[in-house]
C-alpha cells in the first residue's frame, strides 16, 4: 500500500461520520460543557464508553476531579447548541448554559440538555494521553432516550438530515 500525505490522511479520516454530543460536568458547583464528536462504545460488559478531547480541554480536568459526567447526544435540531459548546473563549460556568433549557442529572449532578436524543450518565474510570488528545474512559451508570434524529459530524461539517429513513432496533 502506498503512503499518502498527512493532509490526505486527515481528509480521509474526516469522512468518518459520528454523532455529536455535549459532555457536561458539575465539579464542586462549577458546571461546564464541551462539544465532542469522538465518543465510542468500548465494552458491553461492563458497559463502558470513551471520549476523546484535546489535551487542553478544561472538561478533562473537571471530570477527573468530579469523578462523573453526562453525555448529551444532540438532536438534528441542536446545531446551535453544538456550536455554542465548541466555541473557544466561551463564558465559563453557568453562563455557558444561558438560553439553553437544561436540568440536573440526578446520577452525576451534571447538566442534561433538553431536546437530546439520549442522555448517558457516566462514572469516570481513567484517562490516557494519546498524541494531542486525552481518551477519557467511563462506566455507563444510566441512560435515557429522547426522540428525533441525531446531529452528525461528517467531513468537517454538521449535518441535520438523512437519517429519517433508518429504522432503529434498540
Amino acid at each position: 500500500m502506498r503512503a499518502t500525505s498527512p493532509e490526505s490522511s486527515r481528509r480521509a479520516l474526516r469522512r468518518f461520520a459520528s454523532g455529536v454530543t455535549v459532555l457536561t460536568v458539575n465539579c464542586d458547583g462549577l458546571r461546564h460543557g464541551t462539544t465532542v464528536s469522538a465518543v465510542v462504545a468500548i465494552s458491553r460488559e461492563p458497559l463502558m464508553l470513551g471520549a476523546c478531547l484535546r489535551t487542553s480541554s478544561a472538561l478533562t480536568t473537571l471530570v477527573r476531579k468530579a469523578g462523573a459526567f453526562s453525555v448529551n447526544v444532540l438532536s438534528s435540531e441542536q446545531e446551535v447548541v453544538a456550536k455554542k459548546f465548541a466555541a473557544l473563549g466561551r463564558e465559563p460556568g453557568d453562563a455557558q448554559f444561558a438560553g439553553i433549557d437544561w436540568s440536573v442529572d440526578l446520577v452525576t449532578g451534571a447538566p442534561l440538555i433538553a431536546g437530546c436524543v439520549a442522555h448517558i450518565a457516566c462514572g469516570f474510570t481513567g484517562c490516557q494521553s494519546i498524541g494531542d488528545h486525552d481518551l477519557i474512559t467511563a462506566e455507563v451508570l444510566s441512560g435515557s432516550l429522547g426522540t428525533g434524529d441525531p446531529l452528525l459530524a461528517f467531513a468537517g461539517q454538521l449535518h441535520r438530515e438523512g437519517l429519517s429513513a433508518l429504522e432503529t432496533t434498540d
